[in-house]
């Protein structure tokens, strides 16, 4: 089993920032996937960031350029840095892990998830 705790969340103001967090604890290795998604009201469920199995970052295309996804293996720990922050950012951000999948980037195929950490952005 594996747990996940996000933190960091809150509430900004357009344009800037926040560090969102991830602790993993339990049966965790460093070679499972791991990824961020997020989900506003009345909308589906959407991947933001993952880190694959061999250690490859990938974004959603919204996100490019603002977001940066990274981990701290010794820490079992992954971080979300946002940056210029859009209205449309506000949403649930949950932290997702699987042991099988290279991409944490199919949301039924995921085993573990956190309770999510709520980001609201105002303008």
């Amino acid at each position: 089993q594996v747990q996940l705790v996000e933190s960091g969340g809150g509430s900004v103001q357009a344009g800037g920032s926040l560090r969102l967090s991830c602790v993993a604890s339990g049966n965790i290795d460093n070679t499972f996937c791991m990824a961020w998604w997020r989900q506003a009201p009345g909308k589906e469920r959407e991947v933001v960031a993952d880190i694959n199995s061999s250690g490859g970052r990938s974004y959603a295309d919204s996100m490019k350029g603002r977001f940066t996804i990274s981990k701290d293996a010794a820490k079992n720990t992954l971080y979300l840095e946002m940056n210029s922050l859009k209205p449309e950012d506000t949403a649930m951000y949950y932290c997702a892990t699987d042991p099988v999948l290279f991409r944490c980037t199919r949301r039924g195929d995921i085993d573990y998830w956190g309770q999510g950490t709520q980001v609201t952005v105002s303008s």
